[in-house]
């Protein structure tokens, strides 16, 4: 074709980027695309599109390798959010025209250009994607040695040349920036908070018999949103004392300048962690950080609570769960013997539909659907053994009782649990009521004519009061805060568990609903600053003396001051119907909306709903182990391992809101 009279169009009115490597010549009617770097003259019709004009570039000799990236690059450019990336089969010239749409996350804002490279028309950055490389190792636990690895350094030198390689030393610096970077972000939030925080603190394994103690941080920000971050994941020596943990821990405290804002905390329950809770707790009171005088900081874990009397259950059934392990174990070994048990349930009319099957000792959950599963093959196993001489494990008849009970309580215990940790982040309110109802069937149990359930029910009711007393007033007073019960779920779950003395109980719930609401009317910006002050830390200059009369004039003046035609938050709350309850009511939603009308209680209920009432994750409710560190972070240094697991909740976090 004869091009000497063409004309060459414009290309800044073409939107494609293609266009960058091409001239549209125009002769008469006719339109030609001619390559700038092989003048490969192709088709420029408007009719024509676009996609043979790109793979011609990429089966371009004369063009230069960073052609491609360029032409990336551009579109990334042009397209500000969803990029679309053409994918590129280079095999035997097979090359199929593939749009793929990838979400545009950059996790480094500021600009870069230190060691920014300008490849013509965009710029590669190779500190963006360092620290790109080390936000992709945090956030999905992979070992920091992999950026040494032979089949990684030859992945990422064919896919971007200009990318200078790391090596374990840098990553492992880069990952620790990002941690002091991001960490200021942390505090920057918990600095502005609305509310208190309150505290968790759970404790992992390791390889190699190594203890990390992992404080995690539980509130309500000013969006009436429940969040929690990790502050601080710590290696700890199991033979140091009491002291030196409750040492530790309020060291993480005043590091994060958080003491002072400090709600709860919550623990397992051990002898152990009593000791801990009690120094903790009479160092913050003596600075009268604390309300009600710390009656509300010592929590108990509801799941590690429940996984103890499950434990108890368990034990008592030793025996006779091997038995049925063993026989489901001899039922399944063979064929034949399979063949026979299908056979006999046939005859003895069994309807379950379920299949037997063993359970993993790890998670208490499965050994109870083991057992609720035999249980409905108990004929079966009994008339096998009758005319199976081979089979011989078969569990008596008052064995078999028995783990019928123990497996009604196992179920209970199930149910709670998956009530409780439904919700990938439950409020404090949705606790009570299930736990009235274990205290109640622990109270029937307890009253089993056979001596053997009635002990286990003791045990199991034993460390469920003794958890039962410590952390009842904080469940109640979060039940309370729920509109759909108010006192009114007190009052209904107290006369059947306490009886007689249930009105006294009452009585002592709503003196701690009172007491903490003055104080937290007392600490309110509507109330006066110097009251706040004189009831926070006492006022400057003030002696030791002068604050202690100064603080209770400060709640005989709260009580007191209102006049005798108004209301306080309480009481107007108490007085007004209750919400009706349904399936997608949201507490926090509810607070939010009510926090123009009930402002001092609104900041009660930001605190009291945000305590943790179980520290466990819901995949990890029924598992009898510890949560075990990542094996490929292990042999880290300790402070590398906090960066790791501190920074990987943090962008998780973020990348999940």
């Amino acid at each position: 074709m004869d091009l000497s009279d063409a004309v060459i169009v414009n290309s800044s009115r073409l939107k494609s980027v293609v266009w960058n490597d091409f001239d549209r010549i125009k002769k008469g009617d006719t339109c030609v695309a001619v390559c700038r770097h092989c003048k490969k003259k192709l088709s420029g019709s408007s009719t024509s599109g676009t996609s043979h004009l790109r793979n011609h570039l990429i089966r371009c000799q004369r063009r230069s390798n960073l052609g491609i990236p360029q032409y990336i690059a551009a579109r990334e450019k042009k397209k500000a959010g969803t990029h679309a990336l053409a994918n590129f089969n280079m095999e035997q010239e097979q090359i199929k025209d593939e749009m793929l749409n990838i979400v545009n996350v950059r996790f480094e804002q500021e600009p870069m250009k230190d060691e920014a490279v300008n490849t013509g028309n965009s710029n590669f950055d190779q500190r963006r994607s360092r620290f790109d490389l080390a936000r992709m190792i945090i956030l999905h636990g992979y070992p920091l040695v992999m950026v040494e690895h032979f089949g990684f350094r030859v992945f990422v030198k064919n896919l971007q040349p200009l990318f200078e390689l790391v090596t374990f030393d840098r990553v492992e610096a880069d990952c620790m920036e990002i941690y002091i970077k991001e960490k200021q972000k942390v505090n920057e939030v918990l600095d502005k908070l609305p509310g208190k925080i309150s505290l968790s603190a759970d404790m992992w394994a390791a390889y190699g018999n190594a203890k990390y103690l992992c404080l995690t941080a539980h509130y309500i920000d000013e969006s009436w949103q429940l969040k929690k971050k990790i502050l601080n994941f710590i290696m700890v020596d199991p033979s140091h004392t009491e002291d030196m943990h409750s040492d530790v821990i309020m060291t993480c405290l005043m590091d994060w300048d958080i003491d002072r804002k400090l709600f709860s905390m919550t623990f397992d329950s051990c002898s152990t962690n009593d000791n801990i809770v009690c120094r903790i707790r009479d160092r913050l009171s003596q600075n009268r950080f604390l309300y009600c005088n710390g009656q509300f900081f010592d929590v108990r874990c509801v799941a590690n609570v429940i996984n103890l009397m499950v434990q108890d259950a368990l034990e008592a059934l030793c025996d006779v769960t091997k038995k049925i392990r063993e026989s489901i174990r001899c039922v399944k070994s063979r064929q034949a013997m399979q063949a026979k048990f299908n056979q006999v349930a046939e005859e003895v009319k069994v309807e379950s539909q379920k299949s037997l099957c063993l359970d993993n000792s790890l998670r208490w959950s499965s050994t109870h659907v083991m057992l609720e599963v035999a249980l409905e093959y108990r004929e079966v196993f009994c008339v096998l053994q009758e005319n199976d001489p081979v089979y011989t494990m078969c569990p008596s008849n008052i064995e078999w009782e028995r783990v019928s009970i123990v497996t009604s309580y196992l179920k209970l215990f199930v149910e709670v649990t998956n009530v409780l940790m439904r919700c990938k982040s439950s409020t404090a309110n949705i606790y009570f009521p299930e736990l009235c109802d274990v205290h109640l069937q622990l109270i029937e149990w307890c009253k089993n004519p056979d001596a053997c359930i009635s002990s286990v029910a003791s045990k199991m009711r034993s460390k469920f009061e003794e958890y039962w007393e410590r952390c009842s007033s904080g469940l109640a007073v979060a039940a309370m805060l729920d509109p759909r019960f108010k006192m009114k779920l007190v009052e209904y779950y107290y006369p059947q568990i306490y009886g007689s003395s249930a009105p006294e109980r009452i009585d002592d719930v709503f003196h701690c609903v009172k007491e903490l609401y003055n104080e937290h009317s007392i600490c309110s910006p509507l109330a006066s600053l110097d009251q706040g002050l004189a009831w926070q830390v006492g006022g400057a200059g003030s002696s030791p003396a002068s604050r202690d009369r100064l603080m209770g004039f400060d709640k005989f003046l709260n009580e007191t001051s209102h006049s005798e035609g108004s209301k306080s938050d309480l009481d107007k709350y108490l007085e007004e119907p209750l919400f009706p309850r349904n399936v997608d009511f949201n507490i926090l939603n509810w607070w939010k909306v009510h926090t123009p009308r009930y402002p001092i209680l609104s900041m009660m209920a930001r605190n009291v709903l945000a305590m943790p009432m179980s520290k466990f994750a819901s995949e990890f409710a029924f598992s009898t182990e510890p949560r075990v560190l990542n094996r490929d972070w292990t042999s880290l240094p300790p402070p590398t391992v906090q960066a790791l697991m501190c920074s990987q909740n943090w962008i998780r976090s973020e990348l999940e809101s």
